[in-house]
């Protein structure tokens, strides 16, 4: 496929899907609690996409049956919503992915329910940052590792490992382009980045061994040790100068 640069116009579109990913994930954000059973969550996706005038970038997908990903505790990606209820102490990974005039918008969180417990926040805390790190280091003239080496680093400086069989990746009119990102690497190495780039910056970052296994849904990612797992995730466009973040409300 080669890596696409975008034109402002095209930019622009994916700041408006990006925006539509954005505003669904507070609102999902809003709404979990204890009890709340994670196919409600994505009814409640399929709603504001369409009340957005956007389709799911997920249903669909490879044949993923959903229209969001929730992924709780050991599970880091691709969690099927079903009849599963949330408990006090849980984590849960968002992932919403949205297609607004012909391109595509993807982000996820990770967020407490209820009460959480202090490695559990550690985690969080962690993941997240190890995502504001790797944009910080996405900028024209940069290489891709760059954002590898940071993203690594950062999460492994607090007593976590990252994730190796899953990355993020090139995005636009399609949901994955070229390039693929990891989230650990060496600086200097790679691509060198481009104005105009949009990446899916998306670090999952564990608790224990950075291994995993797919579930017998043949779709829910875990922890191969059963740990903790965490997954943050935003939608960037390369400028000359420090990146811009597509999936905010900002």
């Amino acid at each position: 496929m080669g890596i696409i640069v975008k034109s402002p116009q095209e930019i622009d579109i994916m700041r408006k899907a990006g925006r539509i990913v954005a505003a669904i994930l507070v609102l999902l954000k809003k709404r979990i609690e204890p009890g709340i059973i994670t196919e409600e969550l994505d009814a409640i996706t399929v709603h504001e996409l369409s009340q957005h005038g956007a389709t799911s970038a997920f249903k669909g997908y490879r044949g993923f049956p959903a229209n969001l990903c929730v992924s709780v505790n050991e599970e880091l990606v691709h969690g099927n919503p079903g009849k599963r209820v949330l408990e006090d102490g849980d984590i849960v990974s968002l992932d919403v992915g949205a297609i607004f005039q012909g391109f595509h918008g993807d982000a996820a969180i990770t967020v407490g329910v209820g009460k959480i417990s202090p490695r559990a926040e550690a985690l969080l805390e962690a993941t997240e940052g190890a995502l504001n790190v790797g944009i910080a280091s996405a900028r024209s003239g940069a290489r891709l590792g760059d954002i590898s080496a940071a993203i690594q680093s950062f999460a492994e400086s607090r007593g976590f490992s990252v994730v190796r069989e899953y990355v993020g990746h090139g995005i636009g009119r399609q949901m994955h382009e070229d390039p693929q990102i990891p989230n650990f690497g060496s600086l200097g190495q790679g691509p060198l980045l481009q104005r105009g780039m949009t990446l899916a910056l998306e670090p999952m970052v564990n608790a224990g061994d950075w291994r995993t296994k797919v579930g017998s849904d043949g779709w829910t990612v875990a922890t191969a040790d059963g740990n903790l797992s965490a997954h943050f995730e935003h939608t960037i466009a390369i400028t000359d100068g420090e990146a811009e973040i597509l999936t905010t409300l900002g």
